[in-house]
């Protein structure tokens, strides 16, 4: 057996398998509530509402500029409890792993993992992990569950949005897809482009301060086209998309070359905000004093006159965008 790599019987529940759990997750992961010998475990919520999400990570490749599937299933999960007014506290994990991956890719994925999850003040409480046999997985497939309590403030909903409110984004849009990409080295090309992923705690939090918060979301697959497209189906209003969404230089020149459109691309550290008009700018400007934030930009507006996504050009002209139907870059988270 090739000690370097994963094997079916690191997944059969014997020594390998229980060998991989010891000196991998829990080395890295260990903490007093992750017991990898209970099939469930206790965790303390401090009597708060209860939030819960649950995702998948696929991400080819495994590890790309910026980050890899091990933090970026950290932040995914986080950031979609964040987004809806939560401070995430546990998480679970489940590991795919394909056999024939290598032991040291592994530990260093989950070494990412587990720094993410520390930064993000959460902590993996359950986990399993599955081997599948070579050629019927991408190397390592990762999913979670995320357990956070209500912070104090309005819940942020779709259903606050009214007309006329503002809509922000708290940075460049469109870098972890653009950057993964170009991690695959699609087309032959290459770049220093990284991925945005990020925890977006910070950001939620304070936006949570202000009662004129509307609602909040993380743009990923789809981008903030299509954030824009889920308010005008919740809503019925339009949204007017403004041309001040900041796009990097090398996101838009990838586009251009390949015939992308930067705003449906996916984002990993990004929040999009909708804003009672009266407190947009207050609410930008708290987040440009941030590292995190110091690209954020109005975007565009909620418009219950239009019932459609339209982008304002910076020539003054209009165009439609439509909602998504092709997947513009696969596996991306």
């Amino acid at each position: 057996m090739d000690d370097d790599r994963i094997s079916l019987a690191h997944g059969n529940g014997g020594r390998f398998m229980r060998e991989l759990i010891e000196e991998v997750f829990a080395r890295h992961l260990a903490n007093p509530d992750l017991d990898t010998t209970a099939d469930a475990v206790p965790i303390a919520l401090n009597g708060g509402e209860v939030l819960i999400t649950t995702d998948g990570f696929t991400v080819q490749p495994l590890e790309f500029p910026g980050g890899d599937i091990g933090s970026l299933c950290v932040h995914g999960t986080v950031n979609d409890l964040a987004v809806a007014g939560a401070r995430p506290m546990y998480l679970t994990l489940n590991a795919f792993i394909e056999e024939g991956l290598e032991v040291a890719t592994l530990d260093r994925i989950v070494a990412s993992l587990a720094r993410a999850a520390d930064e993000a003040g959460v902590k993996v409480t359950a986990g399993d992990t599955k081997v599948v046999r070579r050629g019927e997985g991408g190397g390592l497939y990762l999913a979670t569950t995320g357990v956070g309590i209500r912070m104090p403030g309005v819940p942020p909903s779709m259903k606050r949005i009214v007309d006329g409110d503002v809509i922000l984004v708290s940075g460049t849009v469109g870098d972890h897809g653009t950057a993964v990409m170009l991690a695959r080295e699609d087309f032959g090309l290459r770049g220093e482009l990284k991925s945005d992923a990020a925890c977006v705690i910070p950001l939620t939090e304070m936006m949570m301060k202000f009662d004129g918060l509307r609602f909040m979301r993380d743009p990923t697959r789809g981008g903030v086209a299509s954030v824009a497209h889920e308010i005008v189906r919740a809503t019925g209003f339009g949204v007017r998309l403004e041309p001040t969404i900041p796009v990097k230089v090398q996101v838009q020149s990838v586009c251009e070359m390949l015939g992308y459109d930067p705003f449906y691309l996916a984002c990993e550290g990004r929040v999009v905000a909708v804003v009672d008009p009266a407190q947009a700018e207050e609410a930008l400007q708290a987040w440009r004093s941030t590292d995190a934030g110091r690209d954020a930009a109005r975007i565009g507006r909620v418009s219950a006159a239009d019932k459609r996504v339209i982008l304002e050009t910076s020539l003054g002209g209009e165009r439609f965008l439509e909602e998504l139907e092709d997947d513009p870059l696969p596996r991306i988270c």
